[in-house]
Parts: C-alpha cells; sequence; structure tokens
C-alpha cells in the first residue's frame, strides 16, 4: 500500500446490500484478529446484529453501543474514536481495528458536521501514521440505501482507501482533508437577517456582556425545557468571545439571537483568522484540559454546528444549537 494512502488506516467500505456489507467487514476484522490485533465494533444495532451472527465464532470481537462513539455528535465523535484505539490496545500488538458506521440522519441541516468528521478523521489518522503513533486502523460502512448522497459523495472524497470484495485498494476520489473541508458549504442563516436579540460592537468587558446575554436570554421566550441547551450555548459564546478579545484583532462585535427552534450568535474580529482547518477538534494540549487551549474544543462539543468563515478583513465565528 502507498504510504501517501495511508497504509489503509482510513478505509471505507461502501456497499448497497447487506452481503457486500457483511463479508467486506468479516473480511477486515478476521484479517485483523489473525494477526493478532483487537477489534472493536460500533455500528448501528441493525448492523451490529448482522455482524453479530456473521462472527459468531469470534468472541474476541469487542461490540461498543453506536451511541458511545456518536451520542455527542459528530464532533465529539472524533475524541471518542481516538480514545477507543487508547483504550482497548495491548502491548502485543502495534494496531487496534475499528469498525464504525456514521449515521448522520436525515436532517439535511446536520450533514456538513458529518461531512467535517470525516475529513478530520481522515486527517488525524494520516497524522498519527507520519509520526509514528497510529494504533487505530479504521473501516467505516457506508450503506447507500440508508445515508443521504451528499454523505455517501462525502465518504468518497475523504477516505484514501477503500474495502472492495475483501481487499484494500487506492481510492481515485480521495480529496485532501484541508481542501474537502474548505469546500464544505456554510449555509445562510435566517435568523441573521432579522434584529438580534443582543447586539454589541467592540467588546470589551466581558463581565458586563456576560451580564446581559444571560439577561436577554432568560427574557427569551424559548421552549420548555431549554434551559440546558441554553447554558451550554452561553458557555460556548463566552468561550469565542474570549478567543477573539486574546488571539483576535480589535473591534470584536457579537451578535445573538434567538428563535423558535435555535439560538445562533456569531462572533467577528479582524484577525487574520485560524490558519489551521483542523483546530478544535481535539483540546489543544490534550486530554489535561488544565492546561487551557480548549476553547473552540469546547464550543464544538457544546453546539450544533460551529462555522468560521472570513467576514470582510476578519474572521467570524457563527454558533448555532438547536433547540429539540
Amino acid at each position: 500500500m502507498d504510504g501517501a494512502a495511508g497504509s489503509g488506516r482510513h478505509r471505507a467500505l461502501i456497499g448497497d446490500s447487506d452481503t457486500e456489507l457483511v463479508d467486506g467487514t468479516v473480511a477486515f476484522v478476521c484479517a485483523g484478529l489473525d494477526a493478532g490485533e483487537p477489534v472493536v465494533v460500533a455500528c448501528s444495532d441493525r448492523t451490529t446484529q448482522l455482524l453479530q451472527h456473521a462472527l459468531s465464532d469470534r468472541p474476541q470481537v469487542t461490540w461498543v453501543p453506536w451511541s458511545d462513539v456518536y451520542g455527542n455528535g459528530p464532533a465529539a465523535a472524533i475524541t471518542a474514536v481516538r480514545r477507543l484505539g487508547e483504550r482497548h490496545r495491548v502491548a502485543a500488538s502495534a494496531v487496534v481495528r475499528v469498525v464504525l458506521e456514521p449515521m448522520p440522519g436525515s436532517d439535511h441541516d446536520t450533514w456538513r458536521e458529518w461531512q467535517r468528521y470525516d475529513a478530520v478523521l481522515d486527517h488525524q489518522l494520516a497524522e498519527a501514521h507520519r509520526t509514528g503513533d497510529d494504533p487505530l486502523m479504521v473501516l467505516c460502512l457506508c450503506d447507500t440505501r440508508r445515508l443521504p448522497a451528499p454523505l455517501v459523495d462525502a465518504a468518497r472524497a475523504t477516505h484514501p482507501v477503500l474495502q472492495v470484495d475483501g481487499q484494500e485498494q487506492v481510492n481515485p476520489d480521495h480529496v485532501d482533508p484541508a481542501e474537502y473541508l474548505a469546500s464544505v458549504p456554510v449555509p445562510p442563516e435566517p435568523l441573521e437577517a432579522t434584529e438580534p436579540l443582543v447586539h454589541a460592537d467592540s467588546v470589551r468587558d466581558l463581565r458586563g456582556l456576560r451580564r446581559d446575554l444571560a439577561t436577554r436570554a432568560a427574557d427569551a421566550r424559548l421552549p420548555t425545557g431549554s434551559e440546558p441547551a441554553l447554558e451550554d450555548f452561553l458557555l460556548a459564546v463566552d468561550e469565542m468571545t474570549t478567543n477573539a478579545l486574546r488571539h483576535g484583532r480589535p473591534p470584536v462585535d457579537l451578535r445573538l439571537w434567538a428563535g423558535d427552534d435555535r439560538l445562533v450568535c456569531t462572533v467577528t474580529d479582524h484577525g487574520a483568522g485560524l490558519q489551521d482547518p483542523f483546530i478544535g477538534y481535539g483540546p489543544a494540549h490534550g486530554d489535561d484540559l488544565s492546561l487551557g487551549g480548549m476553547g473552540l474544543w469546547l464550543a464544538r462539543q457544546l453546539c450544533d454546528h460551529v462555522d468560521i468563515t472570513e467576514a470582510g478583513d476578519g474572521v467570524q465565528v457563527r454558533l448555532t444549537t438547536v433547540l429539540r
């Protein structure tokens, strides 16, 4: 396998039948078990049942609930996948094989975060291989009967290797992860065309802004039971405003909207922006959060969408939380 393809560390099995998906996965799993590699599977209930039947004579496989990886959304799944490798790695093996099945659902507004997830995971696995710290070999299942076409296309673009007839093949349609991230469109937010609930220019006093945000948000007529989501959202807003003040260039401007079904906030500064497209998909200093550098990572965990775009001579971070 060509090293440019990541030595098969990130591969997709794209199929349209149970037989194709199961047979390809069994080949991947058995190759790992025969080589003494731990194998972990985190798939939907339906797929898990099919695989457990096919692998009933392979008790070494570890079955992990889908929600353990994807229950907190695609951004959090990046960290969850990495921790699977750390948790199940054994001294006798340099590799942990992981079978994953991202299932984004039918709400197209969530799809761009799943597209980003695929590209970021692709980048992280390639970087780990490049630095020699690569315990993971990941097979992502893509059932074309259950996934919308844009996400099937995303799978084709974000996996350097395909699993075809039980064998790995270099994927000619693979796109560089940074280029792919830049290509994911950011749709307009209709609330931005309305009067904001909070309108703050040239922010300097964070303490006063925090009080104003909390007061205005509390006065808004939000759906019953949305208080926890509101608290998470305001924490993310605080983190992004603090980041802009510390690392951006003034003035820092903030707008916040509260709609019937969502909260939206934009934080704009006039700095050079975020040069690393993969920043914020993991704490800057690893799992020791006491070292700081986790503002954008935390915002990605707390909000449904974090969109970073150019804004005139600066950069804008747009946070969105859907009120369910």
